[in-house]
């Protein structure tokens, strides 16, 4: 056992790196560690990438199983293509001997004799191997054999103070499901870590995790996503946007397109996020490719997640519009990923946009869309604030973002959808008008919080050469309340003559 201070005790790792992060390292050696989750929520898999980390480290590790077999735990191996060879399994179950009515006990109770036996072969056990890290799995079996809280917990307690000094960290494994008993544990172990498991109406399970006691250490609060893959388990710590205050310089970065960039009072400033809104059609997601598009052209890496629309589709669309985006995502400038709505947790995705930032350098990044995004979840509660921690941690960090919203109905005035506009530093907004018989598109800039910006409305048009921006529609008024009327000079007096027009 290390002689070091507890509070300077470097952690062990949990071999799992996520976790690790929300344990603020791992765990703190010569420990007890109650791991608790419903059936199939993954505490097995945990367990036993706790132990495959210490095996490669060449330490002494052991599986003790009340309630699964060598068999069983091998076939969870083979699922996630691990070898189990330097881990020690022993199992404990009920003898034949046991099974036979002859050697029924008559004179007490079978959890006066059989408690004792199975804690002193356990204990024999694990003075003969001697390891470092131990799985206990699992607390219900032990409960069942105590037949009392108050045995339960003297037996666990029991237990702490044996390996106190022994130089063993211990997971002690254990189903939150039957929670009369499972309090009394809570008090005397190091740490608490519980596995959740969400069943929604639609699309796969979803599973989160939290530490609810760990004592001496820092930890990350609160719930955390994570998925169990081939390979174990995956950790999606929660993005606390705090932990990444950086001063960043002031920068405005111009859109290639003088006219836009009038509109936007010179161009979109670093560190800021902007919603582009509109119906279906009125060239949202091309006005974001276009800004993509002239990222890579100053050689700025940006990274596009697209909800509602496919990969293909999105390349096909943008090669229809002028837009050479195949040769910028071989060069790596530009990274389009698909997201699957009804797959992808909270957590995975904000992973994701860290991973793009963080690792591969990215600038830019750009959700298609917010409806997608927040419809992929609509079970999850307090969306709109892990937006906004997203977007902070974005801003912090310099990067560019722009966001789709789509709003209800084509035509007429506007319905309102998905309402982050108090959350986002700016805001564009396209429409559809009528004039002289032709469906065309307006453009104009509501809100910027950082500068000044022009007031006007313009004419936007999506051809075969890319967008273009025409000058300002003096000539219209009341475009965007849905019936905009012409104006015609005559003389010295202004006429207005009402258009059959839609906004």
């Amino acid at each position: 056992m290390s002689n070091l201070p507890f509070a300077r005790r470097a952690p062990i790792s949990t071999g799992i790196p996520g976790l690790d992060a929300v344990l603020g390292g791992g765990f703190t050696p010569d420990r007890l560690y109650l791991i608790e989750g419903v059936p199939g929520a993954g505490k097995t898999t945990l367990a036993i990438q706790f132990l495959l980390d210490g095996a490669a480290r060449g330490e002494r590790v052991l599986y003790v199983s009340l309630s699964e077999t060598r068999s069983e735990l091998q076939e969870v191996a083979d699922s996630h293509g691990w070898a189990l060879d330097g881990v020690g399994i022993h199992e404990f179950s009920t003898s034949d001997e046991n099974l036979n009515p002859d050697e029924q006990y008559t004179m007490f109770h079978p959890s006066e004799v059989e408690l004792s036996e199975t804690i002193q072969a356990i204990l024999e056990e694990v003075d003969r191997q001697r390891p470092t890290r131990l799985v206990f799995d699992s607390l219900a079996e032990l409960r069942l054999l105590a037949g009392s809280p108050l045995r339960y917990r003297r037996q666990v307690l029991a237990l702490k103070q044996y390996f106190t000094g022994r130089g063993c960290t211990v997971l002690l494994l254990d189903d939150s499901a039957i929670s009369e008993y499972g309090l009394h544990v809570h008090t005397i172990v190091h740490g608490v870590v519980s596995l959740d498991q969400l069943n929604p109406e639609y699309g796969g399970d979803r599973r989160r995790l939290r530490v609810s006691k760990y004592r001496g250490r820092r930890f990350r609060g609160g719930y955390h996503d994570y998925h169990i893959l081939t390979g174990g388990l995956q950790v999606f710590p929660r993005l606390v946007a705090a932990e990444y205050r950086r001063d960043s310089e002031h920068e405005t970065v111009s859109s290639g397109l003088p006219a836009l960039d009038s509109l936007l009072g010179g161009g979109l400033d670093r560190g800021t996020s902007t919603l582009v809104v509109g119906a279906a059609g009125t060239g949202k997601s091309s006005l974001v490719t276009h800004f993509m598009m002239e990222a890579a052209n100053r050689g700025e890496k940006s990274v596009l997640f697209a909800f509602d629309e496919s990969i293909h589709s999105l390349m096909t669309r943008s090669q229809g519009i002028g837009f050479n985006l195949q040769d910028h995502v071989e060069s790596g400038m530009v990274q389009l990923q698909a997201v699957d709505p009804a797959e992808m947790l909270p957590g995975e995705f904000a992973q994701a946009i860290r991973h793009a930032v963080e690792n591969d350098g990215v600038r830019f990044v750009a959700i298609d869309s917010l409806n997608g995004y927040l419809n992929a979840m609509p079970e999850e509660r307090f969306m709109i604030v892990q937006l906004h921690e997203l977007l902070t941690y974005l801003g912090q960090l310099g990067v560019v973002t722009l966001l789709v919203s789509t709003q209800p109905g084509l035509i007429g005035p506007m319905a309102q959808g998905v309402d982050v506009s108090y959350i986002a530093d700016g805001v564009i907004l396209l429409r559809y008008f009528e004039a002289h018989g032709e469906v065309r598109q307006a453009i104009s800039v509501l809100k910027k919080r950082t500068g000044l910006h022009e007031r006007s409305i313009r004419e936007m048009r999506v051809g075969a050469r890319g967008i273009s921006i025409g000058e300002p529609l003096r000539e219209f008024q009341g475009i965007l309340t849905g019936v905009p009327q012409e104006r015609q000079v005559a003389g010295n007096n202004a006429v207005a003559k009402s258009e059959d027009a839609v906004a």
